[in-house]
């Protein structure tokens, strides 16, 4: 399965790295999505790491640059202009303006909040939360996020119920469904 559907990935789904890491993998080959973001929400991806998350910089550092390695088709630009036709949440117009550049349909985000219906509408964009997004990919394709999970759990020497469980912080629906799933 090879899918090229285009989702923004905004800076609070990529600063959790459980979350970010099963949405990296699911974009890996064959992949369900193709992951997309701006210069700005990894700037703010950096911010929260390093001044939130008490990563040392060195870390974030490196997670920059392999997130620029490894999807360097993903990140958007030419959306400056666009930011002031915005009105979600101002904190939040260059998330909206980037996937209105880049012609998206869906921002994938924890701050639903900044993201109210009547400021997508007109422009075709839908804001859904990261366990929304990961119940739709896995009731497409059960088995390969199984397999991008148990993937996950390898890297880290651990089960795979206790990376769900884990996972299970930040999307817990996800984690309930794919865990009664395994029995």
């Amino acid at each position: 399965m090879k899918a090229d559907y285009k989702v923004l990935l905004d800076a609070c789904v990529l600063a959790n790295f459980g979350v970010c890491d099963l949405y990296l993998r699911l974009s890996e080959s064959p992949r369900m999505l193709l992951p997309k973001w701006s210069q700005k929400i990894l700037d703010e991806t950096h911010q929260t790491q390093t001044n939130k998350l008490d990563w040392p910089e060195e870390l974030a550092d490196t997670f920059q640059e392999s997130l620029k390695e490894n999807f360097p088709e993903a990140i958007i630009t030419g959306y400056d202009e666009l930011i002031k036709l915005m009105e979600n949440e101002k904190k939040d117009r260059h998330v909206l303006a980037a996937a209105v550049r880049e012609k998206l349909d869906l921002i994938v985000t924890f701050n639903l909040k900044d993201f109210k219906e009547e400021h997508l509408i007109p422009w075709g964009i839908k804001a859904v939360h990261p366990q929304d997004y990961l119940l739709t990919l896995y009731s497409m394709n059960p088995a390969l996020v199984i397999k991008r999970v148990s993937q996950i759990a390898q890297k880290k020497e651990a089960d795979i119920e206790d990376v769900i469980i884990e996972l299970s912080k930040a999307v817990p629906l996800f984690s309930s469904k794919v865990l009664e799933d395994l029995g």
